[in-house]
This record gives C-alpha cells, sequence and structure tokens, in this order.
C-alpha cells in the first residue's frame, strides 16, 4: 500500500510538471532569465554590426508633417552614428554616440558639439537615446520577467520584462517592455520617470525580413502624455550586415561619415 502511495506521489508530481510546462509560454523555455532575454531582444533589433537608412517623421496636432532621411551605421553594443541626407536644412549633418557620450556635427561649424540623450536633434517626441539608440542592455540592467497583463495585448506568449537604468545619466528611469515570446521581439515599450510617470511610449510594429537573417520591426511609432496629439515614426529601410573600422565612430570622422555611402 505505501509503495502504490509513493508511485501516486510521484505520478501526480510528474502530471503537474507537465502541466506548467504546458502553460507557459514556449518562449520562457528557451531564455529562463531577465537578462537572457534582454540579450536576445537587442540581437534581434540590432544586429551586432551594420548600416541602414531610416526616415523619421514628426506630426503635429494640426496637421504639420516634417520628414528627415538618416543613413545609420553601428558597431557592437554601444557604438552608433547617424548622417541626414535631408531635409536640404539638415543635409550633412551628423550625430555619434558611444555610451553615454553624444555629439553632433554641424559642417558650417566644423566641429563636433555636446549634445544629452533628452534633446532631440530631430524636435519631435523621440529624444536622441532613440535616435541613437544602442543595446538596451548596455543602459539597463533586466530585473524580472513575467507573463503580461491581459490587457497588453492577445495571446499568452506576452511577456513583460522589466529594467532599471544603471546609471542616473540614462534617459528614462525604467522600461517596461512587452515581448512577445514567439518572435523574440517588443511589441511595446513603456518609458517611465524615477516617480514612475509615464514619459512616453514605444510601439513596434509591421516585422519585416531585410534579409540575412535580420528581421525585426520595420515601423516605431511614439506618443507621450506629455505632448498630447504630437507623434513620431521611425521607418527603417535597407538594414544590412557591415563591419567598419574603429576610427569611424570617433568624434573626427563625424565629418566623413557621407564617404561610407561610397565605400561598399
Amino acid at each position: 500500500m505505501r509503495m502504490l502511495t509513493h508511485q501516486s506521489k510521484k505520478m501526480m508530481a510528474l502530471t503537474g510538471s507537465l502541466l506548467l510546462l504546458m502553460i507557459l509560454p514556449a518562449g520562457l523555455l528557451a531564455q529562463q532569465t531577465a537578462q537572457e532575454w534582454l540579450a536576445t531582444v537587442d540581437r534581434n533589433l540590432n544586429p551586432d554590426q551594420y548600416e541602414s537608412y531610416r526616415k523619421l517623421i514628426n506630426l503635429e496636432p494640426d496637421g504639420t508633417k516634417k520628414e528627415f532621411v538618416l543613413f545609420t551605421v553601428k558597431q557592437g553594443k554601444d557604438k552608433s552614428a547617424a548622417l541626414f541626407l535631408s531635409p536640404a536644412s539638415e543635409k550633412g549633418r551628423s550625430t555619434l554616440r558611444i555610451g553615454d557620450n553624444m555629439w553632433l556635427y554641424i559642417p558650417n561649424v566644423g566641429r563636433p558639439i555636446r549634445i544629452t540623450s533628452l534633446q532631440s536633434v530631430t524636435g519631435g517626441i523621440f529624444n536622441n537615446s532613440d535616435i541613437l539608440r544602442v543595446d538596451y542592455q548596455t543602459e539597463y540592467d533586466a530585473l524580472s520577467v513575467k507573463k503580461a497583463a491581459p490587457n497588453e495585448g492577445a495571446g499568452s506568449q506576452l511577456l513583460q520584462l522589466d529594467l532599471k537604468a544603471k546609471t542616473g545619466s540614462v534617459a528614462y528611469d525604467r522600461l517596461e517592455m512587452i515581448i512577445d515570446s514567439k518572435t523574440q521581439l517588443p511589441i511595446k515599450i513603456r518609458a517611465m520617470a524615477t516617480s514612475g510617470m509615464l514619459i512616453k511610449t514605444l510601439y513596434f510594429k509591421k516585422i519585416t525580413d531585410f534579409g540575412n537573417g535580420i528581421k525585426r520591426p520595420a515601423v516605431v511609432e511614439t506618443d507621450s502624455p506629455l505632448y498630447r496629439g504630437y507623434k513620431s515614426v521611425m521607418i527603417f529601410a535597407g538594414i544590412k550586415f557591415r563591419k567598419l573600422p574603429t576610427e569611424v565612430f570617433t568624434p573626427d570622422y563625424m565629418g566623413h561619415i557621407e564617404s561610407l555611402r561610397q565605400k561598399k
């Protein structure tokens, strides 16, 4: 009788374990920790080295629209540079980010000037931290991962990754990142201040296959309760792997980024 009871307990424990595995989102089985999830999302959003073209659109409540086209390159987890191709008033300007340090190069000035993450070189809802995006794990520690609340979207595969800024110089103190565990990509990020106030929400849309294993959202939209009726949109095109020398990501090179477009 004791043997039967022992076997029954083992069977019950095994059945419970199997049921738990069935209930959990499939992606959780592959990525157990919050930090692993963050590393996976970073690699899916941004290849280690690449070039791309982006269009940024700022929309105002009165219907006014302003567009910018940028050529962008990235290296490693914390280096990014961008060149303005249009409008004509901005053409030739370039920006550089190395970790927390950012610069703006204006041809008429002839030298890089310091800018901050909370400023915006395009004047919209996207700030410099959004425009010169480096890997999230460079700026944030992943504190926890859990199943997302039902109101975040349909499907049991959604997870919420909670991030905390590593330093006070980071644009947002906390991020609530909603991830689709099947695509291993974010669908939404809420950016919060230290007080817990919502600063903005970023929406990731239109997953696109750019070739060579690069598959990510082609559209990022953002709005903010601080700027009612305003909206900014970022559209990615032509993302591809490209290895560049380290000297490209230095202030001295900012006036020469245009030459990279001819060096294919």
